[in-house]
């Protein structure tokens, strides 16, 4: 398995809740290889993704670019790796 971790600059967290509910969840589980994803505000600016697929093909054509903006929010980092354990 194989994983992106975007973390992300929120500006406006009402927003960016909105356009997680909207646009991106409704997505997600379309892509091939889809295993989960979880979305995480680590305080009202700062949040983050983990996103999990079968392989690293799936999961790098799958990921956000880094350029790229949702509602109230702006990508910061996006790395890929492999997952080595779940529970």
């Amino acid at each position: 398995m194989h994983a992106v971790v975007v973390h992300a600059n929120i500006s406006d967290l009402a927003e960016a809740n909105r356009g997680l509910v909207e646009e991106v969840l409704p997505t997600m589980k379309a892509p091939p290889g889809f295993i989960g994803s979880y979305f995480g505000a680590v305080d009202d600016s700062h949040g983050f993704s983990v996103a999990v697929f079968e392989t690293e093909e799936q999961v790098r054509s799958s990921a956000p670019l880094k350029s790229a903006e949702a509602l109230g929010v702006t990508l910061a980092t996006v790395q890929f790796g492999e997952v080595i354990g779940s529970a």
